[in-house]
């Protein structure tokens, strides 16, 4: 347990700290200084002030998990038990010194998260490292608690018919790796695959330092390598997890739920900054389509929030979901099925209204600065960030460096924006609807080839 006069001997070094930071003047440019410190690649953004936030991000998402409902197991098993500490000293420790600490997965990565006083840093970067290298897979735990989680995180994700149409759009675009389920179905077997041994088993290649980066927003980069060169170099050397590269297939599924409606059509998308499939009009042209207004009280530009002014049961949303060697361009519908079936007619319109050059080189402008600004705010909200940094290092690409993504969007053209709207409709879609599937539409009514 932290001791009283170690946690009283961290309060003048942090109101010192306050005073220097308040003193100095906040990095304008939030670039990314890239190490590397005892063979795990590191990335810190210098921005000066009292706090600061440490990411431990592994290649284990549910790409490369082994059979279904690892990397959730993973996640969960994060913060509990470790061979120095008990779970609950971990808790009482990170709550005598005000942190912050949480766990989350993705299709491509478990990321282990710490906010703290920048002070402690030297203590959070000891946990991370510790979680990494020392955590007790136990079939206890699992049995009592992480399978617990793990069923309410089901039941969350059975009760919502965006997340059920999303998943099964994965799984309809890609097959296998990146269309595995981000949770396994309530109806999967994966207790039968899941034990304490089977966990730690894929732990050691997922927390292996060739499969980790650690991502951090603290006012030293040197401090930063110094302490994960010091408590990193236990982390185990084994190999890196992999998984195929990505293909994309296509095609359509009907999915009959009373957890809602929801209709997502999809295409091959953009892949991450960085990487040799990036292609900066995906993210433009989701934000021409849009469906979504960026101001209050107005139906705002975006040619979908235009097409349905009138459909009051209805949300649209269009995106391009990134990934490291792919990516998967989503317009999603949720809402009353008839709403949802009109307004799915509206999409295919817009892409070929887009793709024969019948929207305006304004809204074209309006989409490139929206696209621009979501970017680079994802890339200041931390949890994004964070996770997108660690993504480009471990794959071998780079940060997520501003400057270098906003150059990329100065550069689109009205061309490629519609070029990219052409290729989708000449191209092979994605199409999935759940609900009342006798009123949602097929990508014949569409017009869509899957």
């Amino acid at each position: 347990m932290l001791s009283r006069s170690s946690l009283s001997r961290n309060a003048p070094r942090a109101l010192s700290a306050g005073r220097r930071a308040m003193a100095s003047a906040a990095n304008p440019t939030f670039q990314y200084d890239v190490s590397e410190a005892a063979g795990v690649k590191v990335a810190n953004r210098e921005v000066n002030g009292v706090t600061g936030t440490l990411a431990l991000v592994a290649k284990a998402g549910s790409r490369y998990q082994p059979f279904p409902g690892f990397s959730d197991a993973l996640e969960k098993f994060a913060f509990k038990s470790t061979l120095k500490r008990s779970a609950l000293r971990i808790t009482r420790e990170v709550e005598l010194l005000g942190g912050e600490i949480s766990a989350t997965h993705s299709r491509e990565n478990v990321v282990l998260q710490a906010k703290f006083l920048a002070n402690d840093l030297p203590y959070f970067t000891e946990l991370l490292a510790e979680v990494a290298s020392q955590s007790k897979y136990t079939d206890y735990e699992l049995s009592e608690v992480v399978s617990d989680l793990l069923k309410l995180q089901q039941q969350a994700h059975s009760a919502s018919s965006e997340s059920i149409a999303l998943d099964a759009a994965h799984g309809v675009a890609f097959h296998r790796g990146l269309g595995a389920p981000l949770t396994p179905s309530q109806s999967t077997p994966y207790e039968k695959y899941l034990s304490g041994d089977a966990l730690a088993k894929f732990a050691q290649s997922a927390y292996s330092k060739s499969n980790v980066a650690v991502v951090s927003s603290v006012p030293n980069s040197a401090e930063v390598s110094k302490w994960v060169g010091q408590f990193f170099k236990d982390l185990p050397s084994a190999q890196a997890l992999s998984a195929p590269a990505t293909k994309y297939f296509g095609g359509e599924q009907r999915l009959p739920s009373k957890a809602g409606n929801a209709v997502v059509i999809a295409f091959p998308g953009s892949s991450a900054f960085g990487t040799a499939g990036f292609k900066t009009e995906s993210s433009v042209l989701a934000a021409l389509l849009g469906g979504e207004s960026s101001i209050k009280w107005t139906p705002g530009f975006s040619l979908l929030s235009q097409a349905t002014q009138g459909f009051n049961f209805l949300k649209v949303s269009t995106k391009n979901i990134a990934y490291s060697d792919a990516g998967l361009f989503t317009v999603t519908l949720t809402g009353a099925p008839d709403q949802v079936s009109a307004a799915s007619k509206n999409v295919v319109d817009a892409l070929k209204k887009t793709a024969a050059g019948e929207v305006s080189s304004e809204d074209i402008k309006k989409a490139i600065a929206l696209a621009k600004f979501r970017t680079l705010e994802s890339i200041h909200t931390l949890e994004t960030g964070l996770e997108a940094t660690g993504s480009g290092l471990i794959h071998g690409s780079k940060a997520y460096q501003i400057s270098e993504v906003a150059q990329a969007f100065d550069s689109v053209s009205e061309e490629q924006v519609k070029a990219a709207a052409a290729s989708f409709l000449s191209g092979k879609a994605t199409l999935v609807s759940v609900g009342d599937i006798h009123q949602l539409p097929y990508a014949e009514d569409l017009g869509l080839t899957v």
